[in-house]
Parts: C-alpha cells; structure tokens; sequence
C-alpha cells in the first residue's frame, strides 16, 4: 500500500462549514485540503437565511462584501394563522432606524463565494472517508485518515464538517441525530418578470404544519414547508420534485392562501427537496465529546438544528471563525503548529461553542414545537400567541445579535 500523504489540516467535507473553516484557517496562514465526497462543488439547493450573526462572521471570513450588494435586508416579519386569520408581525427594525433582519442568499452563491477564496488544490473532490485511526509520531498525536479509493492522508489536524451523518462525528463518539418529529420541504420560485413582493418575510401557520416564503431577488423567492410527520411526512415522494410540489399544493398545503400555491408553482424543479428534520439532544453537546485530541467537529456535525431559526448555516460560520482564531493565536505563540498546543487551542474553542450552539440546537426545536405541535389546543394556541411569541421567541431571537469576533492578523 502506498504511504500517506502528509497535510497540516484535514477539512472532510466542502459544504458551507468545511468551506468557511478552510477560508478561516487560511487567513490566519494554515492550509487545509478539503475532502469532498461529490464529484463537484454541492452547489445545489434553494436558499439559506443568515442573520446578522452570520454576516459579521462573513465580515471576518472577508466575503460579505461579495454578497451584500445581492441581497436586501428584511424589513419585518408577518406570521398569520390559517385558522383564524390573525397575524403577528415581528419588527427587524433596530435602534435609530437601523435595520436587523436577515438576508436571505442563494446556496449556491455562498458557496462559490468560499470556494473563490481557496486555491483550486486544496479542494479534492470524489474523496470518501472510510475510516479514521490515530498514532503517535515523533512524540505527537496525529490522525490517519483513510479514503474508499484506497488512498491514506496523514494530518495534524482533522475537523469534521461532513454534515449530519458525519463520520468525523461518529468517530468520537457523539450520539447519532434523532427525529424531531417534522419534515420538511424547501424549494426556490423564479419569477421571470418579477414577483413585484416587498422584503417582508412571510409565514402561515396550521394545524400540525406551516410555511412561509422570502425574496431573495426582484426575481426568486425562497419557499418551505413545514409539518408533523407522523401525519404527512412519511408519505411524501421524497425521491421526486414534480410529485413533492403536486403533494404540496394539491393535498398538504391546501388550506393555505393561492399566491402560495402560486409561488410553488413557479418553483425551479432541481430546488426542490424534502428532508426529515434531525437534530441533537442538547446534553449530547453539552456533555458529548466535541473533541479528542487534535481531531474535533464544526457545523451540523457539531450541532444539527431545526430551521425554526434559521441559524444552522449562521452557527457553522460562527465555528469556523471562532475554531481558526484559536489554532491561529497558536501558531502566533508557538510560530508552528504544535500538536500539543493545537489541542490545547481545539479545547478552547469547544469551551466557547458549546453552549451557545446548546441554546441554538434547543431553542429552534421548542420553536418549531410551540408552532406546530398540538394545536389544537386552547391552551397550546394561548400560550404560542401570548407567551411564545410576545416573550419567549424575543429572547431566544437576542442570539442572533452576537459577534463570534474577529481573527488574528498573521502576517
């Protein structure tokens, strides 16, 4: 067998958090290859919201600048309920006029926007990992990672960000991502002339299901749907975009306004998919082991979430940040990556994530459970309209007003 290639850093996974965490590592002078399983960049999908926790973490990472121009902040949100007609509006507006709402982006568009800042090598595509192992060289601890084509790479550091399922995650040990009882189905409307909408995010809420939609562009729109799946879910033709979008009009969202059937209707087919919503149990995180050594996890690895609010892809671009401002101000002290002072630095960095990443994981869940789950109640719809909503969603919303911080400047 042929001997192992040697890297500094091992990123397994090129979505959004691998992406971000290699673009990180490489403005504090650290390059890591990135392992991706696909044959290409996985470009595709509809959209993601970032709030402005996520944009000061672009700031950081030195692409928000590619992105804003693209993209209008929200203005406010309006959440109506189907039965009874009634909304509540949830204002993004903040002090002195300024405005806090998200901006919504196309996947795609992040994506390439990370990709652009690393050289071409040091993203390997159609690399799967099979296996992982450690060993002691020279007095440090190294990992060994092994590729379903036979081929091994030796590294200083490995950080999983391969989603989910991931292997890296598995490997140390973290309980498997579990039900959270929804499904849900996300899509991406294209309007050729125009959908004439204002930047106003807009959700309808049911009986065990909700969707909603915002623009993105003065011609697409980002669209979900949301529900309990043990009452639609299971059925869904999850394999099939043509029938998902049929089932959602036609049978699931049937009750909901026609300009939503409408903004369906308009959807680019190859957007289209369904997922059932997994997440971790918060003690996983909070007492899982995050870490081992020099080997660690960022992104849905770390932390899967519910979508409620919107914070999984903002949460794995805070991580990249927060993770290469620690290995960064390792290598400012040391002038190398020492392994003993690089675990020292991935142990710092699971001290500063772990419980915020706990409250995010938490909090969307309850949202998502307060909106949809038993609401054919009176004193569930009580509590969602006049506790939830009024004091509750307030607070776990303050999240999003966070600042993970800057990285070090290494020349």
């Amino acid at each position: 067998m042929a001997s192992a290639v040697e890297e500094e850093v091992v990123v397994v996974g090129g979505g959004i958090a691998g992406l971000a965490t290699a673009t990180a590592l490489k403005r504090v002078g650290v390059r890591a290859l990135v392992l991706e399983k696909s044959e290409k960049l996985r470009a595709t999908g509809a959209a993601l919201t970032i709030f402005p926790n996520g944009w000061l973490a672009l700031d950081s990472l030195g692409v928000s600048h590619k992105l804003t121009p693209l993209y209008s902040p929200t203005k406010r949100a309006l959440i109506t309920d189907i039965g009874t007609g009634a909304t509540q509006e949830v204002s993004f507006t903040g002090p002195q006029g300024t405005y806090t709402g998200p901006r919504s982006v196309h996947r795609r568009i992040l994506l390439e926007a990370l990709a652009d800042e690393l050289p071409i090598e040091s993203i390997r595509f159609s690399s799967k990992v099979a296996s992982i192992e450690t060993q002691t060289q020279e007095g440090s601890s190294i990992a060994i990672i092994h590729l379903e084509d036979g081929a091994s790479i030796k590294t200083k550091i490995l950080i999983g960000c391969d989603g989910v399922h991931s292997v890296v995650a598995r490997w140390l040990g973290l309980g498997a991502p579990v039900s959270s009882g929804r499904s849900a189905v996300r899509g991406l409307a294209v309007f050729p002339q125009g959908h004439g909408l204002s930047q106003e995010y807009k959700q309808f809420v049911g009986v065990g299901k909700k969707a909603g939609f915002i623009p993105l562009s003065d011609k697409d729109i980002y669209w979900w749907f949301t529900c309990e799946s043990t009452t639609t879910g299971e059925n869904m033709p999850a394999g099939n975009p043509e029938l998902i979008q049929r089932e959602v009009i036609q049978n699931y969202a049937k009750d909901f306004p026609p300009f939503f059937h409408d903004i369906v209707g308009h959807s680019d087919l190859s957007t289209i998919s369904w997922t059932p919503l997994l997440f971790r149990y918060p003690w996983d995180i909070m007492f899982g082991n995050l870490s081992k050594g020099n080997i660690t996890v960022a992104g849905d690895a770390m932390h899967p979430m519910t979508p409620e609010l919107s914070q999984g892809g903002s949460a794995a671009l805070e991580d990249a940040v927060v993770l290469a401002r620690h290995i960064g101000n390792s290598l400012m002290k040391n002038g190398r990556l020492d392994s003993g002072e690089v675990a020292g630095a991935i142990d710092e960095y699971i001290k500063e994530r772990k419980w915020r990443v706990t409250w995010l994981v938490a909090g969307s869940y309850l949202s998502g459970w307060v909106q949809i789950g038993g609401r054919n109640k009176w004193w569930m719809k009580f509590f969602r309209d006049v506790i939830f909503y009024r004091i509750i969603l307030v607070k776990i919303v303050s999240a999003v007003n966070y600042d993970c911080g800057k990285l070090p400047s290494i020349s």
